[in-house]
């Protein structure tokens, strides 16, 4: 089974993106990267990206991570936040931890492209 199966499906990636990206909108150190971002765009393009990462159907058709993020210019602390705000909204929803281990691994495993390092 795969993640995104073991997470619940669409049911639980549109309800992961959703409550994820009102932390992070609440979040001072990181919520200014949003300030001109069409957030409704946002979210259905994070809502494929994850769905594909998770091993669901893949219909991302955006920016590798590297070119999305190049002129952010995002550090560690940013990264950071980021990663915080997506464990605490995985344990809202009641994802097991070891998904959630296995989530902040497949995050951490594109660091340096996020980082544009």
């Amino acid at each position: 089974m795969s993640l995104y199966e073991r997470i619940g499906g669409a049911a639980a990636v549109e309800a992961a993106v959703d409550i994820f990206y009102r932390k992070v909108l609440s979040d001072d150190l990181i919520s200014h990267f949003f300030d001109t971002v069409d957030m409704d765009a946002q979210a259905a393009k994070q809502k494929a990206f994850l769905t594909m990462v998770f091993g669901g159907p893949n219909q991302y058709s955006g920016k590798d991570l590297r070119e999305g993020h190049k002129h952010m210019a995002l550090t560690e602390l940013h990264f950071d936040a980021v990663i915080e705000n997506l464990a605490g909204t995985l344990q809202e929803l009641g994802v097991a931890q070891t998904d959630i281990n296995e989530i902040a691994a497949i995050a951490g495993s594109v660091k340096d492209d996020v980082l544009n390092r």
